[in-house]
C-alpha cells in the first residue's frame, strides 16, 4: 500500500494557498487601476476597427448606429429584423430588457412566446420574440390620447413614445392596451421584487432611463412611471449613446438586428432586400405598419398565424 507524508502535504497546501492570496490581494488594485486609466483615456465614440466582409455584425451595426446618429433625427427610420429561424428560445433578450430597464414585477416589454402552427403530424413550432412594434400607425396612440391627452406621442424616427407625466391611471391604460393587437403595454402597480423582505435589495431601487430621463421607483409613492403604462422602446437612452438596444447586443443566436431603414447600405436593409420572399410583418393586415420585420421558412402561414 502506497504511504503519503501528511506533513509535507499539509506544508505544500499551506504554501499554495499563501500564493493565491497574495495575488488575490494584488489583483484588485491592478484591474482598477487598468479599468479607471481607460475609461478616461477613451474618447465618446471611438471609432470602431474595419472588419473583414461578411464578418462582424454587431460591431457593423454599431457603426451603422453612429452614422445614423449625425443625421437629423427626422433623417432616421428606425426598424428592427428578427430572424425566427435562428432564435433559440432562451430569452436572454428578455432578461437583459428586464436589468437594463430596471424592470418591476409584471412588466417585460420583451416577451418570447412559442407558436404552434398546424395539427399533428404535421405541426411546427417556433419562437416569436415580440415587443412594442412602433408602429407608424398606433393605435394606441388614438386610444390613450381620447382620455389623457399626449399620453402617447409619435417620435419623428419612429419610436412610439409615451409621457410618464400624462400616461397615468388604469382608465388611459385599458384604453391603449384594449386597442393594441400586440399585447405591448404593461401597467406598473408599484409592486417590487423583494418586498415583504426586510429591506429592498439595489436591483429593486434601480433608476431607468426610458425615454432619456431617469425615473427611481419609491416604495409608497405614486410618483411616475408607478401607476401607469410602459413598453417597450428600442432603448432610446442606449442609441443616444451610441449602444445598441440590449436584446440586439444580447441574442445568443444573433437572431436580432437593428438599424436605420433610410441608411441603403444598413444590415437591416440588406436583410430584407435578400430576404424579402421570407420577410412578413405581424399583423400589418390592420393598417398598424409596424416596424419591426420577421425573417421566417414560410411567410404566408406565419402571417395566417397572426392575423
Amino acid at each position: 500500500m502506497r504511504k503519503f507524508n501528511v506533513r509535507k502535504k499539509s506544508e505544500e497546501r499551506r504554501k499554495f494557498l499563501k500564493a493565491v492570496l497574495a495575488i488575490s490581494a494584488l489583483a484588485p488594485g491592478l484591474l482598477t487601476k487598468s479599468v479607471t486609466s481607460e475609461a478616461a483615456a477613451a474618447p465618446p465614440q471611438t471609432p470602431l476597427p474595419d472588419l473583414p466582409e461578411g464578418e462582424g455584425q454587431l460591431l457593423r451595426m454599431q457603426r451603422e448606429l453612429q452614422r445614423a446618429l449625425k443625421k437629423p433625427v427626422a433623417e432616421r427610420r428606425w426598424v428592427m429584423v428578427i430572424d425566427g429561424r435562428k432564435c433559440v428560445g432562451c430569452n436572454a433578450c428578455r432578461v437583459a430588457c428586464v436589468a437594463e430597464n430596471a424592470l418591476p414585477p409584471g412588466v417585460t416589454y420583451r416577451t418570447v412566446p412559442e407558436a404552434q402552427i398546424g395539427d399533428y403530424p404535421k405541426v411546427a413550432r417556433f419562437f416569436m420574440p415580440t415587443q412594442c412594434m412602433q408602429c407608424d400607425n398606433p393605435p394606441c396612440q388614438e386610444a390613450a390620447n381620447a382620455i389623457s391627452p399626449g399620453s402617447i406621442s409619435k417620435r419623428p424616427d419612429g419610436i412610439v413614445a409615451i409621457n410618464y407625466q400624462k400616461f397615468r391611471g388604469r382608465k388611459a391604460f385599458q384604453a391603449a392596451a384594449k386597442a393594441c393587437p400586440y399585447k405591448a403595454l404593461y401597467y406598473d402597480d408599484g409592486r417590487f421584487f423583494t418586498e415583504g423582505t426586510p429591506a429592498l435589495q439595489p436591483y429593486d431601487k434601480g433608476a431607468s432611463y426610458d425615454y432619456g430621463s431617469m425615473w427611481r421607483r419609491v416604495k409608497g409613492q405614486e410618483g411616475p412611471p408607478i401607476d401607469g403604462g410602459r413598453k417597450c422602446h428600442f432603448c432610446l437612452h442606449r442609441l443616444n449613446a451610441s449602444m445598441l438596444p440590449a436584446c440586439v447586443s444580447t441574442c445568443v443566436g444573433r437572431a436580432a438586428f437593428f438599424g436605420d431603414l433610410n441608411d441603403p447600405e444598413s444590415l437591416v436593409v440588406e436583410l430584407l432586400a435578400k430576404y424579402k420572399d421570407k420577410a412578413v410583418r405581424i399583423r400589418e393586415n390592420r393598417g398598424t405598419q409596424p416596424r419591426v420585420y420577421y425573417i421566417v421558412d414560410d411567410p404566408a402561414l406565419t402571417a395566417a398565424y397572426h392575423t
